[in-house]
C-alpha cells in the first residue's frame, strides 16, 4: 500500500505550478483588424473577458498528476462591470497558465428573468477536505451556486471557509446563453484510502464543438464525486459572428510567431515534401478498371484529380517505384494551413497539415529486443498535423494539438520547448511521422511490448511556417485547391499477407509473447497497418469538427 505525505504537507521543492508560465519572447501587436485580440468578446448581449491572472485561495500536495496535488485559484484584476462565474483549478504538475471568463450584461432591460446575469440564490456544499485523513493547514470547501429559476450554474467557487460565500462574489447566467459541457482532461483526484467518496476534478468543454458550434468554455472545473460527474453548463455564442476571428494579414503575423518546428529523427529516411514535388516526379492517378493507362497528376494544383464525392475505389494515387521518390524532398516541403473558429468564434485553430510520399516499416519493442514489422506500416503517403488553438481574446496561442496515427493528443503551451522566440518545437516518429512534445520513445502497448514511436532531433527540421499555403478557411474566402477535394486514397493498395507477416516476427518471440503481440499488431490503424493508402485532410474527422483525442 502506498504510504501518503501530509495531505497539505509543503513539497521539499518547488511546485511546477508555482511558477507562471511565460513565452520565451513578448507577444507581438498584432496588424489592424476588427476585434481580434481586443481583449473583449461580445455573445450577443453578455460581453466576456478572459482574466488569466488569478489569487491563490487553496492548495493541496496530494494525489492528482504526478500525486502533486492541486492549487485553486479565483480571478483577480476583474474589469469594472465584469463579474466572477467561476473560480479555477489547475493540476500542480506544470506552470501556471490558466484562464477564467469573467462576465458583463450590456443588454438594457432590467425586468424580472430578462437580465443575462444574475446572483445565485444560495450555495450548496460538494466538497471538503475536513473529514479527511492527515490533512494539516487550512481546510478547502468546493460550492455550487444555486441559480434563480431561468438561469444556470457555469462554475463553482472555492474557500478555505466553512461558510457560503456571499452571493455577490459570483453571477449565474439566464439559460439561453448556455450550452451543455463534457468532461474534460484529468485535474485531480483523490486514492480511496484518503477520500472514500472518490471525488475527481476534470476540465470542462463544450459537448458540441467544430467551426459552426456556439458552445464558448468558461475554463472552469467539473466535480465527479462518488463516480457521478456534475455536468454544469458553459456560455453560449447566441449571434454567432466571425468579427473577432484573425484576418489574413492577423493570421500571417500569428503563424510568423508560432508556427511550429518539427524536427525528424536522426535515423529517418522517408521525409515529406510539397505536393508539387510529389505531382512532377511521377505521381500517378488510376482509374478501376483502366489500370494499364495512369494518367500523370497536373502539378502544381492537381487541377485533374477527381473533384468531391467519397472514397469509392474507383480511383487512387500510385506512386513511381522508385526508392528515392519515397524519401521525398524536405528542401521543397511546405506546410498546407486551415484555419476556423472554434468555441462559438472565441479561439482560433490553425492547423498546419504536412504530406509525405512514403510512412516507413513499423518497429516493435519486446524487452530488450528491437525488431522490424517488414511489411507492416508501411504505405504510399501520409498525411500529419498539428494544430495551434490560438485566444481570440488576445492572440496568445493556449494549446497546439500533435497527431498521433488514428487520434493525437492536446498538450498545453506550457508544457512544450520553443526555438527562435515563441515557436513550439514538436518531434516526427521515425518512419510513422507521429508527433509528440518530447524526443524520446513512446510504446503503444503495455507490459514493455507495443510498436516503437522514436523521436529525436536531427539537422532535418522543418519550420511549418517557412513555406506555407492556406489552403482553406471559410470566412476568408479562400479559393481552395483541387486536391483538397481529391476523396480518394493518396496511396495504392499494398497487398500482402498480413499473417504471414505477423508469423515472421512471431517465430521470434517466446511462446508466452506470441498472443500479447498479435493481439497488439492487429488493434493498429488500417494507415498504420499499410494495408490502403489515406484520405486527405478534408476527409478528417477534425477537418469540420474538433481534434480527436
Amino acid at each position: 500500500m502506498r504510504r501518503f505525505r501530509s495531505f497539505f504537507s509543503r513539497s521539499p521543492k518547488p511546485l511546477p505550478v508555482e511558477t507562471t508560465f511565460k513565452f520565451p519572447n513578448p507577444l507581438p501587436t498584432w496588424p489592424p483588424g476588427d476585434g481580434f485580440a481586443s481583449g473583449i468578446v461580445d455573445l450577443g448581449g453578455l460581453q466576456v473577458c478572459q482574466v488569466t491572472s488569478f489569487n491563490k485561495i487553496w492548495c493541496t500536495l496530494e494525489g492528482g498528476p504526478d500525486d502533486l496535488g492541486a492549487t485553486f485559484y479565483e480571478p483577480s484584476s476583474i474589469p469594472d462591470g465584469f463579474f466572477m462565474l467561476s473560480s479555477y483549478s489547475q493540476s500542480n504538475n506544470k506552470p501556471l497558465f490558466g484562464w477564467v471568463l469573467v462576465a458583463k450584461d450590456v443588454t438594457s432591460d432590467e425586468s424580472e428573468n430578462s437580465k443575462i446575469l444574475e446572483k445565485p440564490l444560495d450555495y450548496t456544499l460538494v466538497w471538503t477536505s475536513e473529514s479527511k485523513k492527515n490533512k494539516l493547514g487550512d481546510n478547502g470547501y468546493i460550492w455550487l451556486p444555486t441559480p434563480p429559476e431561468g438561469y444556470r450554474s457555469v462554475g463553482h467557487v472555492v474557500t478555505t471557509s466553512s461558510e457560503k460565500p456571499s452571493i455577490d462574489k459570483v453571477r449565474c447566467v439566464r439559460s439561453d446563453f448556455t450550452e451543455e459541457t463534457e468532461i474534460d482532461s484529468w485535474i485531480w483526484g483523490l486514492d480511496k484510502e484518503v477520500d472514500p467518496d472518490g471525488l475527481n476534478l476534470y476540465g470542462s468543454k463544450p459537448a458540441h464543438r467544430g467551426p459552426q458550434a456556439v458552445g464558448v468554455p468558461v475554463g472552469t472545473f467539473l466535480v465527479q464525486n462518488s463516480g457521478e460527474a456534475k455536468l454544469l453548463d458553459c456560455l453560449k455564442h447566441v449571434q454567432p459572428n466571425l468579427s473577432v476571428m484573425p484576418n489574413q494579414d492577423q493570421i500571417h503575423a500569428l503563424i510568423k510567431c508560432y508556427s511550429p518546428l518539427v524536427y525528424f529523427h536522426p535515423d529517418e529516411e522517408y521525409l515529406p515534401s510539397s505536393l508539387c514535388w510529389f505531382f512532377e516526379n511521377g505521381a500517378l492517378l488510376y482509374t478501376k478498371g483502366e489500370e494499364s493507362n495512369p494518367c500523370p497528376v497536373e502539378h502544381p494544383h492537381g487541377s485533374n484529380l477527381p473533384q468531391g464525392g467519397t472514397n469509392d475505389g474507383v480511383h487512387w494515387l500510385c506512386q513511381p517505384d522508385d526508392e528515392s521518390f519515397k524519401k521525398g524532398n524536405l528542401a521543397s516541403a511546405e506546410s498546407y494551413v486551415n484555419v476556423k473558429p472554434m468555441f462559438g468564434g472565441t479561439f482560433t485553430d490553425i492547423a498546419f497539415w504536412v504530406f509525405y510520399p512514403f510512412n516507413g516499416p513499423a518497429r516493435v519493442k519486446i524487452g530488450g529486443l528491437n525488431i522490424s514489422l517488414g511489411k507492416i506500416g508501411q504505405h504510399e503517403g501520409d498525411w500529419e498535423h498539428v494544430t495551434l488553438r490560438i485566444s481570440n481574446f488576445s492572440g496568445e496561442l493556449r494549446s497546439v494539438y500533435l497527431s498521433t496515427h488514428a487520434k493525437g493528443m492536446w498538450v498545453s503551451a506550457s508544457e512544450l520547448e520553443y526555438e527562435k522566440g515563441n515557436k513550439p518545437v514538436v518531434y516526427s516518429s521515425l518512419h510513422g511521422h507521429a508527433l509528440y512534445p518530447k524526443p524520446g520513445c513512446v510504446l503503444q502497448g503495455s507490459g514493455g511490448i507495443g510498436i516503437r514511436n522514436d523521436t529525436g532531433k536531427s539537422s532535418n527540421v522543418m519550420d511549418t511556417g517557412e513555406k506555407f499555403v492556406i489552403i482553406s478557411g471559410d470566412y476568408l474566402s479562400i479559393v481552395e485547391p483541387p486536391w483538397l477535394n481529391y476523396c480518394r486514397e493518396w496511396g495504392s493498395r499494398i497487398s500482402y499477407d498480413f499473417a504471414a507477416e505477423v508469423k515472421k516476427v512471431q517465430e521470434k518471440l517466446p511462446h508466452k509473447l506470441r498472443s500479447t503481440f498479435e493481439s497488439i499488431v492487429k488493434n493498429l490503424p488500417n494507415e498504420m497497418l499499410g494495408e490502403v493508402g489515406p484520405t486527405g485532410p478534408k476527409m478528417k474527422v477534425s477537418w469540420s469538427g474538433d481534434e480527436r483525442v
